[in-house]
């Protein structure tokens, strides 16, 4: 189920994002060049994008508009007329492989409330054994607020209910969504642990309120590696030739920043992976803080090596059909397989 999220100084024509690029998320959705167990299904239970009006008119709120669809990405003539006409200077887009709740675009991914907006590419491991507890957790305005199934879109539910006022209509705080971030990542692990759940959950969160944007790469295990995540900056993004894009950078100050769960280009120079159990942090400034999320299953440098040096295991996520990073060689591989490098 991976995800792109884009935040820029200026509006992108989501074509640009979306649709386009070579290894758009469109395109990820049935060909992921991260994916290493060929046998699991394509993404292609439903798929959305939300964004956030570049010129917000206060008749019409602060809340971002969605579009989502339980048709395959890559065969939705909506979604391509759509990107072609619409600008936006942030973007979420998310594709989905169904691991839990039906097909409906209840179930389809971003999600928002108020100003805020969430999408997740991952599992609540044995999520049916604590969702009691979640529910039993949430106020009572939050508690018919999920109305999808999917173990995504209570996490969200979860994350709201750690904001004093996730309804005010004035931006957040960065340290406001990562406190509630953190603190959702807690919860979880806590319900986990309770119910006596030993498979690890994979937790890539992504929340905006459309100025700040919080992504997390979290795996709730010592040993393995999260699902895959990366991001990429600079002062312009442009396509190079039909499908090729670049991301280029000619300041000191940042201009555009996109994560993803898989590079959008196929110059592994652009991107940098985000590591296992990190936090991220795209401010209103575009400052771009990484931040770990030191809990029992962060992996200090210490441990690491007293443990041989052998790091975090790629085998789960594997197993659960969620692309683990992979070392720069490996990424060249897989991203330039049957393509032509950009000189």
């Amino acid at each position: 189920m991976p995800y792109t999220v884009f935040k820029g100084a200026d509006p992108i024509q989501l074509c640009h994002l979306v649709t386009r690029p070579a290894h758009s998320i469109i395109n990820q959705a049935f060909d992921s060049r991260l994916r290493l167990d060929a046998t699991r299904a394509v993404n292609g239970d439903g798929f959305g994008v939300g964004w956030y009006d570049p010129f917000p008119d206060p008749e019409l709120g602060t809340a971002p508009c969605i579009f989502t669809s339980v048709t395959p990405a890559w065969n939705n003539q909506n979604l391509q007329r759509l990107a072609d006409k619409i600008k936006s200077p942030l973007v979420f887009a998310h594709v989905r492989a169904s691991t839990a709740g039906a097909l409906s675009e209840t179930n389809c991914h971003p999600w928002r409330y108020g100003r805020l907006m969430w999408m997740h590419n991952g599992q609540i491991s044995d999520f049916s054994k604590i969702k009691r507890k979640v529910l039993a957790s949430l106020p009572e305005p939050l508690f018919l607020f999920p109305q999808g199934h999917t173990d995504s879109e209570f996490a969200f539910a979860v994350f709201l209910s750690h904001l004093s006022n996730p309804l005010q209509t004035e931006p957040f705080s960065y340290q406001e969504l990562r406190d509630a971030m953190l603190s959702t990542i807690s919860d979880f692990n806590t319900w986990a642990r309770e119910a006596g759940i030993t498979e690890p959950s994979l937790m890539n969160f992504c929340a905006t309120d459309g100025e700040c944007i919080i992504c997390t790469r979290y795996v709730s295990s010592k040993h393995d590696q999260a699902a895959s995540l990366y991001f990429s900056s600079g002062t312009s993004f442009y396509e190079h030739s039909p499908g090729t894009y670049r991301m280029v950078k000619m300041d000191k100050r940042e201009k555009i920043i996109v994560v993803a769960s898989e590079p959008l280009t196929f110059e592994k120079a652009d991107w940098m992976e985000i590591p296992s159990n990190t936090l991220v942090c795209i401010t209103p400034k575009m400052n771009v803080l990484q931040l770990p999320i030191r809990d029992e299953y962060w992996l200090g440098r210490e441990e690491e090596v007293a443990g041989g040096g052998k790091g975090r295991s790629p085998t789960f996520a594997i197993k659960t059909g969620y692309p683990p990073s992979v070392g720069a060689v490996g990424m060249d591989e897989r991203l330039g397989r049957g393509l032509t490098a950009v000189p």
